[in-house]
């Protein structure tokens, strides 16, 4: 891409505060981005073939929405901590195998797409972010989710098309949990915890492509305890 353009690009990211720049092939985070670190709030490098996000990274303190999804990345810089408004981190589609500890310093977090990684244990040290939504961990390599899972304060966590068979009970736990989707994994009936249906606020709970037919959920018990949850959600948003 040539000098120009980027250069245009960066004029206007300087009102704006936005920086979009998808599916050019660029194999770097641009160096030029760190004259922005003031005032850059939006960045967008999707679909390039970006391998390292630079420690540089923790220097754009007004950032509130960083996306890298389809690139090449192997890991995250623990600098990432530093980004103390950051609202949305969209990663999906990179060869990411594990997090960084600092992930739980960015308390604005709302949104944490993950999905289409190499990352083969479920992250623990996120239970720090009050203000998570959405936690999409699908297309991953996760067999087993830990009783760690109960800190996470998500109202949706997605895990399908992972490699799950063990699901802790204290998943049930979790304060905020309204949606967990376990889509195509490796579940059997028996590893369903009772207490996810009787005792929990979730209200979708999606386990279609498991070890078992989705009908048997319907002789544990608790089950109709969740249907009233599932009812009530349903006639909400009617």
């Amino acid at each position: 891409m040539g000098n120009s353009a980027l250069k245009s690009h960066l004029e206007t990211s300087q009102k704006t505060g936005v920086f979009q720049l998808t599916g050019k092939g660029l194999q770097e985070f641009p160096e030029e981005l760190q004259r922005l670190t003031a005032n850059l709030r939006t960045v967008d490098l999707s679909g390039n073939k970006i391998e390292v996000l630079p420690a540089a990274v923790g220097n754009f303190l007004q950032m509130k929405s960083l996306t890298l999804n389809s690139n090449k990345l192997t890991e995250i810089p623990a600098e990432i901590g530093k980004l103390k408004k950051l609202e949305t981190l969209s990663l999906n589609g990179n060869r990411i195998q594990q997090l960084p500890p600092t992930l739980g310093q960015l308390k604005a977090l709302r949104t944490l797409n993950l999905s289409g990684n190499q990352i083969s244990e479920f992250p623990s040290g996120l239970g720090t972010l009050r203000q998570l939504d959405l936690l999409d961990l699908s297309r991953n390599q996760i067999h087993n989710v830990p009783a760690v899972v109960s800190e996470l304060q998500a109202i949706e966590i997605n895990l399908n098309q992972n490699q799950i068979s063990v699901l802790s009970a204290e998943v049930s736990r979790c304060p905020r949990l309204k949606v967990l989707r376990l889509e195509e994994n490796c579940l059997e009936l028996s590893s369903i915890p009772v207490s996810i249906l009787n005792e929990s606020q979730v209200s979708l709970f999606s386990v279609e492509g498991n070890l078992f037919e989705v009908k048997k959920l319907r002789d544990l018990e608790g089950y109709d305890k969740y249907m009233e949850r599932f009812t009530a959600t349903k006639k909400k948003f009617a």
